[in-house]
């Protein structure tokens, strides 16, 4: 394996080698400018403590056995002095003991002498992009207090903090994700924080809707296929598995994949090889999946939609994600961060929203969610004729939530059949949607082909009841 210079290499990780050994202590420095990071010597831990208002490092490289100052006395005094700098120790074989030890005190690693360089470099590259997914952390969060933004998500709200929290916590691991939440509440843009905060953000992140494909495609497009794999396959073609090695996979959906198709995906997480339609061999992958569902994944799991072992290999670390009904205080951060998206776009003069307007805003249910705000502030901008957004540029057949009649409807009582129950509901809810079947269908958590099934059955049983 050959070492080469660091690209882009820059100032930002400052190394300060301490070693009292001189011969060593040159040989490193050498070594390390030769790879594009800046580095500064020290002869022991005295000496480094000395130098580390004008070195300011970021990365601490030390022997662990010297004068004055052993390695391990320097990290006690580093964890006070500068608890953002990274040490990493250098230890003979007699000594990897302490060493293992000093990495539960807070030290990140150590090595063996005679220091191997390949291992060296490799455990800096390790180290450089740790430091720069919380340098990125720390960005986003200055972005959430000074905007009420964390990347591409939008929201102050405390729910919406909670989900920035946990994106913090599981971004820089390598295990797998399962987020769930309503249809539009942005679970692909939780995948892209992910992704973004990770060691891998300097890879590939492909996203796959998985309800958007066929079945009979689906695999296909998750593993690709050679010339001739089937009907049709004129070329190989790479599928998401081998597009995103290195990267991130979001696989939005994953309970609309078939059982079998499930079953493929199971044995990819859990042996990271996968093997094209038509191939003769394993391949290997290094990935990341980060999985999504509207569903409830264990009602979906009783149901046999999705497969118990695939949930518990997906939901390492779940993350959920609130409606925009439960957050309606993040509503005007929302629209003025789209007002501004489509105004620019569109090259329209719209810099805002009325209070009026955000009021009937408020007052709205939102069963689509943030993505269907979006798609409610995209026309507005588009027919607005004034700087601000008023009620009559939005949609006019936008029902307001109504306030909850007194004493009013329909009331379930002890002896109500399930069948009677549930027409009760789907009555309501499509009369809150003002027949909007759609709309209804994600309020019940429900496709909207079951909704058409269930209000067929319900005129049958209506009409064999008149008859």
């Amino acid at each position: 394996m050959e070492l080469t210079q660091r690209p882009g290499g820059s100032d930002s990780d400052r190394i300060l080698i301490v070693e009292d050994d001189a011969a060593q202590r040159v040989g490193l420095q050498q070594l390390l400018r030769g790879w594009g990071f800046t580095a500064d010597i020290a002869v022991d831990g005295r000496d480094a403590l000395d130098k580390l208002p004008a070195v300011r490092p970021t990365i601490v490289l030390s022997d662990l056995v010297m004068p004055r100052m052993s390695g391990l006395e320097l990290l006690t005094a580093l964890m006070q002095e500068a608890p953002d700098v990274t040490m990493v120790l250098m230890t003979a074989q007699g000594t990897v003991e302490t060493a293992v030890s000093a990495i539960k005190q807070g030290a990140y690693d150590y090595l063996s002498k005679p220091v191997d360089p390949q291992r060296l470099k490799i455990l800096l590259d390790q180290i450089v992009r740790r430091h720069d997914t919380q340098r990125e952390v720390r960005a986003l969060r200055r972005q959430l207090q000074d905007r009420g933004t964390f990347g591409r998500m939008i929201g102050a709200s405390p729910e919406m903090r909670k989900v920035y929290q946990l994106v913090e916590q599981a971004a820089p691991t390598s295990a797998s994700i399962l987020v769930t939440g309503d249809s539009g509440t942005g679970k692909e843009l939780v995948a892209q924080t992910v992704h973004q905060l990770s060691p891998r953000n300097g890879q590939p992140f492909v996203a796959l809707n998985c309800a958007a494909i066929p079945d009979t495609l689906l695999e296909s497009e998750l593993f690709g296929h050679e010339k001739g794999a089937f009907t049709g396959a004129l070329t190989r073609r790479q599928g998401a598995f081998e597009l995103a090695n290195r990267g991130t996979l979001f696989l939005d959906e994953v309970a609309e994949m078939t059982p079998a198709t499930q079953a493929k995906l199971l044995r990819v997480l859990q042996e990271r090889t996968f093997r094209t339609l038509g191939g003769q061999r394993e391949q290997s992958v290094d990935i990341r999946v980060v999985a999504a569902t509207n569903v409830d994944p264990p009602e979906a799991v009783r149901q046999g939609k999705l497969r118990e072992d695939l949930f518990y290999r997906l939901n390492v670390f779940a993350i959920e994600l609130p409606p925009l009904r439960d957050r309606k205080e993040d509503i005007p951060l929302l629209t003025q961060a789209f007002v501004r998206e489509f105004a620019q776009r569109n090259n329209r003069p719209v810099v805002g929203v009325s209070d009026r307007a955000l009021r009937m805003l408020d007052q709205y249910h939102w069963p689509g969610n943030v993505r269907e705000l979006r798609n409610v502030m995209e026309r507005a901008v588009i027919v607005s004729r004034g700087d601000m957004i008023e009620p009559g540029d939005l949609p006019q057949l936008m029902p307001v939530t109504p306030p909850a009649p007194a004493a009013e409807g329909p009331v379930l009582t002890a002896g109500t059949t399930v069948d009677e129950a549930e027409r009760q509901l789907i009555e309501i809810t499509l009369t809150h949607t003002g027949g909007n079947k759609t709309r209804a269908a994600e309020m019940l958590g429900i496709s909207l082909k079951t909704l058409h099934n269930k209000l067929n059955r319900m005129k049958e049983d209506s009409a064999g009841q008149d008859a």
